[in-house]
């Protein structure tokens, strides 16, 4: 199967739009995005690995089609998002899967593997992210996550996408439109703006402790991978390397041509994947 379904899933008082792919018969494997992205992000490798893995991609409470929080100092936090991930596992009766997560999502699958859910992943891929967040990177980041850009036309939010994002690295003109297509959303006035939340970033002042983790990933003890876009601010090669040191001692993949994160849609990048999940495969 290589059309998604789109679902809408009640999950902790919330609604939670999935983008479904591949036959549910298959070994599951959950796709988690970065922190103001949606899970449309992973389309093009979604419906590569869906011949294979019955693969969910989530869009986070706060993105794109779920829900926005009511209480964001308490919801819009690493432990929440996970607790939503494993209730979504359970909705669709998944007693464990493979985790795959950009940025965010690789802190939600560090936060699962080394808490009380551990036993329902079995295999982790992380893109981009370490258990220690620079400070210059996160300012950075917050610096266009905080306020919502807006735009006359679809056109203006499209070439905003490939300025900011450029990090993620080389992508066809295909994956950049697929991208503003699900990236923004049109205002009341008509005008267009970027689909989430901006209260998000509450996570970095209410929940600090979330942002180094290196005594979480200690207890981590699965089958661990970990991608670095090679000229990443975010993954920087020490924390890489400290990674490789402790807890699940992963092995370390780095992207070229890439900061954060690597995209993972260019036919070399699914192939790197098909390669490392075959080898985590318990």
């Amino acid at each position: 199967m290589t059309s998604p379904r789109f679902r809408f899933v009640p999950v902790m008082d919330h609604e939670v739009h999935v983008t479904e792919w591949g036959d549910p018969a298959n070994p599951a494997l959950i796709m988690a995005h970065g922190l103001a992205r949606t899970g449309r992000d992973f389309d093009e490798v979604a419906a590569a690995l869906s011949d294979s893995y019955h693969v969910l991609c989530p869009d986070m409470i706060g993105r794109g089609l779920s829900s926005w929080s009511r209480n964001p100092q308490a919801e819009y936090s690493v432990e929440y998002y996970a607790g939503i991930a494993t209730d979504l596992m359970d909705h669709y009766q998944i007693e464990r899967a493979t985790w795959l997560g950009t940025s965010l999502g690789g802190m939600i699958g560090m936060r699962i593997a080394s808490g009380h859910d551990a036993d329902r992943i079995n295999a982790l891929i992380i893109n981009d992210i370490s258990p220690e967040l620079p400070e210059p990177a996160v300012a950075r980041i917050l610096s266009y996550v905080g306020q919502l850009p807006d735009f006359a036309t679809f056109t203006e939010g499209e070439v905003w996408l490939r300025d900011t994002y450029a990090p993620f690295g080389p992508a066809g003109d295909t994956f950049w439109q697929r991208m503003a297509r699900s990236s923004l959303r049109r205002r009341g006035d008509g005008r267009l703006t970027l689909h989430y939340d901006p209260r998000i970033t509450v996570q970095f002042t209410a929940s600090p402790h979330e942002l180094s983790t290196w005594d979480r990933w200690a207890q981590i003890n699965i089958p661990t991978h970990v991608l670095r876009g090679a000229d990443s601010d975010l993954l920087l090669s020490d924390a890489a390397a400290r990674m490789t040191e402790s807890g699940p001692r992963p092995a370390v993949t780095e992207i070229a041509d890439c900061g954060h994160a690597p995209n993972l849609s260019n036919p070399d990048d699914i192939d790197l994947l098909r390669a490392i999940l075959a080898d985590l495969r318990p």
